[in-house]
């Protein structure tokens, strides 16, 4: 019977309209707009009904035979058709990102054979005998280019050939957790693979053929699945060749494509595939390999001519050669570490496991091992490496590949970009092993979901307590390789994670005006802070010596207030992002407005005594500064330069100009205004004080403002515009700053230039070396 075609214009129909070319032409134009063409074709009946309403149902029945239909709405169902061909093509082109995977599918459902034996041989032990021990051995011939994987597992019978490789996403291992459920046999400690049913197929990315051969435990009988890369069907045949029997289990051998031979048929390939994707599988697993011995052999030496051999010349030496040999070898010994209990392993084994995995020299500074339950379940052990990498590529990489993803101890990926660590814990080196994780059908991609980001969160956080572990050592010198080697990636971590901010600001560690060497927490800072202090200052420079040095500290100082230095790059922004700690206020002391905590009595009758300078001073410099002012924060220094509250500091307009791809056109608005602060005490600002009330329009004290603004400029941490410009200036006020400073008078000057000028016109007698001779010269005549 063909499907039924229905168009409903309203309710059901009670007269039938027979089909005809006028009636059809009818029934077209009643049907609605965008329904499609009506069209009355051989074996075709049209029935119309019209109800009480004014709407018209007209159905549609494609009829094999003249014969009525018994239900004129009857409904069939089909199943979906797939070509095969077009199917397997996406399987093995598309599906999978890198042709290697083949091999870690194979050994998976290889692993996957040896379990459900395993299990089933637990209640009927004849399933065990005469098979062998369960393992899997991989065999590559590089001169016929095949791979052979065999496997002492389950095996098939010829029905399930026919169900497992005959159908495509039938998943063998899925059937038969669901027949353990059933029965309710399975617990949670499961270790089956398998869940999509394409993996096997796999294969056909490096193969042209793939012959299986199989033998069941359940039946006599041995059979053998054979299919090209390009058919779309099999052959299954029974296995009659005597020497190609086996005992029990599987063995496929892949037949290389000539692309794929010389780098799939190598020994050495095979084996740092196994080692990469399966090293964990719990199974023993071995490859073919080349190996070489040391033999002692006789060596025969024929006497020399007129000589014979006496009967101990004729005992034959022994010489020792190196012989090669082909033979197993054993390519999965490293154990999962972290499928033991906490309890059971020692440091040194961490450690050891930490070297091989991650072919690392230094032992970790700190790990952490432990297994999450509920709503998730999966195991991991993380470590912080024992220095940071030597390159700078991987310094702040999201894709680093430091996190090692397992799924039921097989190894899936270690490319992420993000999902299980953000980036500033990229450092962190570790594996994760969980039985459920919403992986893509190629088991390469790690799927966006909730689940994800519960793993994400906790393994965070067990860094986090790592972390914290080691600060809180009463050695201190773990925490401060760790600071030396990753501070700055905790410092990221404030500028990325707002969510952590609690946990990341008492990691931070800085120097201070107080604690230059040993580096500085914020708690410490808090403890140490005065009563009266409100705010946590700080100051960003390019250097340690320049914080010490700078003139925004002179006040401060003298008030015993401890500034921290912020000589990184990252530090200021990252303190910028934290705002606050512990209800205390970030605050810079390069910037204006700075609340010390206690005012000056005389500091509002300076400002009235200095006004007019001020204001005079502000007349000269013009635009180059927004506003002068009587500063609180210096003491020695005669000025400084300090930046308006919602501009860049001098640290960071510094930075900023040297990014390479900067946009100079932000400079000038994001810069901000310039603040000239002066010093009422010091003796240059109040010769200038005297200068604005006695001699307002002096050349000297217009020069001497406008290098007292470059040279804060300089002091201030800022680039003067034209530092040559600058230079000139400096040169000739030290030019009359020295002259005639040490009796050194016009006149003398005067004699030396005409002492120099006469020396120019003496003519200088040259001797020969030959005319000259001493009185002890015996060729003297």
């Amino acid at each position: 019977m063909e499907p039924a075609l229905a168009t409903t214009l309203g309710a059901s129909s009670v007269a039938a309209l027979r089909p005809c070319a006028a009636r059809a032409t009818v029934l077209s134009s009643v049907a609605p707009r965008g329904s499609g063409s009506v069209r009355c074709a051989k074996g075709v009946r049209w029935e119309a009904g019209r109800s009480r309403g004014r709407l018209l149902r007209v159905s549609c029945d494609a009829a094999v035979a003249e014969k009525p239909t018994e239900e004129d709405s009857a409904e069939e169902k089909f199943e979906y058709q797939a070509e095969v061909s077009r199917l397997m093509d996406l399987i093995v082109h598309s599906l999978y990102s890198h042709k290697e995977v083949f091999l870690r599918e194979l050994v998976s459902n290889a692993s996957d054979a040896l379990d459900k034996l395993r299990f089933l041989g637990v209640t009927d032990s004849a399933l065990l005998a005469d098979g062998g021990e369960l393992e899997i051995r991989i065999k590559s011939d590089p001169d016929a280019g095949t791979i052979t994987v065999t496997d002492t597992g389950i095996g098939m019978t010829k029905d399930e050939l026919k169900d497992c490789l005959g159908t495509i996403a039938q998943s063998g291992t899925s059937k038969f957790l669901k027949a353990l459920k059933e029965n309710k046999e399975v617990g949670s400690d499961n270790s089956l693979i398998g869940q999509f049913g394409v993996g096997f197929y796999s294969a056909f990315l490096v193969a042209e053929k793939v012959v299986v051969s199989t033998k069941s435990p359940k039946t006599d009988k041995q059979y053998v699945w054979e299919a090209d890369a390009d058919s779309s069907s099999y052959v299954i045949k029974e296995e009659t060749d005597p020497e190609k029997l086996i005992t029990r289990g599987t063995q496929i051998t892949l037949f290389l494509r000539p692309d794929d031979k010389y780098e799939f048929a190598d020994p050495t390939r095979i084996q740092g595939l196994v080692k990469n994707y399966s090293q964990f599988v719990s199974f023993p697993i071995y490859t073919w390999q080349e190996k070489s011995r040391t033999v002692e052999v006789e060596e025969d030496e024929e006497p020399k001519e007129g000589e014979e051999a006496t009967e101990g010349e004729k005992e034959k030496k022994k010489k020792t050669i190196t012989e090669k040999y082909w033979d197993w070898e054993l390519a999965n010994e490293t154990k999962p570490i972290w499928m033991r209990s906490p309890k059971e392993i020692e440091k040194t084994e961490y450690n050891e496991f930490y070297k091989k995995t991650f072919n690392e020299f230094l032992d970790p500074l700190s790990y952490t091992h432990f297994t999450t339950e509920g709503e998730v379940e999966f195991r991991s052990v993380i470590y912080i490496p024992g220095m940071a990498p030597l390159s700078n590529e991987e310094i702040m990489n999201p894709k680093t590949k430091n996190i090692r993803l397992y799924v039921k101890r097989v190894f899936i990926s270690d490319d992420f970009d993000g999902e299980l660590f953000p980036r500033y814990l990229s450092f962190v080196k570790g594996v994760v092993d969980s039985n459920d994780l919403p992986l893509n059908v190629s088991r390469e991609i790690l799927q966006e979901s909730r689940i994800v980001r519960i793993m994400r969160k906790r393994l965070v956080r067990k860094t986090f307590d790592m972390i914290e572990e080691i600060s809180e050592k009463e050695d201190k010198e773990d925490y401060k390789k760790f600071w030396e080697s990753f501070g700055k990636f905790i410092k990221l971590g404030c500028i990325e994670d707002t969510g952590n901010h609690k946990r990341l600001a008492p990691l931070l560690r800085f120097p201070t005006s107080k604690n230059e060497q040993d580096m500085v927490s914020l708690d410490q800072y808090v403890e140490n802070m005065s009563e009266n202090q409100n705010a946590i200052y700080y100051i960003a420079t390019d250097s340690l010596q320049s914080a010490k040095t700078a003139p925004f500290l002179e006040k401060l100082v003298q008030k015993d207030i401890e500034v921290l230095y912020l000589i990184e790059p990252i530090d200021e922004v990252a303190i910028q992002n934290l705002q606050t700690y512990k209800e205390k206020k970030f605050v810079d002391i390069s910037k204006e407005d700075l609340e010390l905590g206690d005012e000056d009595k005389d500091s509002e009758e300076s400002k009235q005594e200095y006004t007019l300078l001020c204001d005079w001073v502000k007349q000269q410099l013009g635009d180059k500064v927004a506003k002068v002012q009587i500063s609180k924060r210096l003491s020695s220094s005669p000025c400084v330069l300090v930046s308006g509250k919602f501009g860049w500091s001098a640290n960071m307009e510094r930075l900023m100009k040297a990014q390479t791809l900067g946009d100079t056109s932000s400079l000038e608005f994001m810069r901000g205004r310039r603040i000239f602060e002066i010093n009422p005490d010091h003796p240059i600002v109040k010769d200038l004080n005297a200068a604005c009330k006695n001699e307002p329009e002096s050349t000297e004290a217009k020069r001497a403002v406008e290098l007292l603004y470059e040279t804060a400029l300089i002091s201030s941490g800022y680039t003067p515009e034209s530092p040559a410009e600058l230079g000139g200036k400096i040169y000739e006020m030290m030019s009359i700053a020295l002259g005639g400073r040490w009796g050194r008078s016009d006149t003398e000057a005067e004699v030396a230039s005409t002492e120099a000028d006469s020396s120019e016109g003496m003519v200088t007698e040259v001797i020969e070396p030959s005319e000259v001779r001493p009185e002890s010269d015996p060729w003297r005549d």
